[in-house]
C-alpha cells in the first residue's frame, strides 16, 4: 500500500517554455510512482493544457505572473492544483469544442480534454485555480 506523500509545490514564469518544466516533473513522476502508462498519458496531456491555459489565457505571457502547481500522491490518486494569476473565467459557459461551428477553430479544446483525461476536476477561485485528480494504475 502506498502511503500519501507530502504536497509539493512548484512556480513557473508564464513563458511558452515554462511547460518544459511541467512535462519533466510528470515524467520523473511516472518512473517514481510507477504510474500505468494510460494514467501516464492523461496526466500529462491533462495537466499540460491546465497549465499552457494558465500561462497563455490567464496570465497573458506575462514572464512577472506566475503559475503554481501543486501535486500530490495519495493511495492509487495522483492530484495537480493550478493556479494562476490571472481574471478568471467563466468555466460554465465555455463553447462545445465539438460543436460544427467550433470543430475547425484551432483552440478551445483545453477545458474539454481536461474533463475528458481526468477522473476528477474542480474549478474554483472564478476559474484561477483547477484541481485535476487521476487514478494512477500503481499496483503494488
Amino acid at each position: 500500500m502506498m502511503l500519501k506523500k507530502a504536497a509539493q509545490t512548484i512556480e513557473i514564469s508564464s513563458r511558452p517554455e515554462s511547460i518544459n518544466i511541467i512535462e519533466k516533473l510528470i515524467d520523473d513522476m511516472r518512473s517514481e510512482h510507477d504510474i500505468h502508462e494510460d494514467a501516464f498519458g492523461n496526466i500529462l496531456v491533462a495537466v499540460t493544457e491546465a497549465v499552457n491555459n494558465a500561462i497563455q489565457h490567464s496570465n497573458k505571457y506575462d514572464p512577472n505572473k506566475k503559475v503554481k502547481v501543486t501535486y500530490e500522491m495519495e493511495e492509487e490518486t495522483m492530484s495537480f492544483t493550478i493556479s494562476d494569476q490571472g481574471s478568471g473565467f467563466d468555466y460554465y459557459n465555455l463553447p462545445d469544442p465539438t460543436a460544427p461551428e467550433n470543430i475547425e477553430k484551432p483552440t478551445g479544446r483545453g477545458v474539454f480534454l481536461m474533463k475528458h483525461l481526468a477522473d476528477q476536476i474542480i474549478f474554483s477561485d472564478n476559474g484561477k485555480t483547477v484541481e485535476l485528480f487521476f487514478k494512477t494504475g500503481h499496483v503494488e
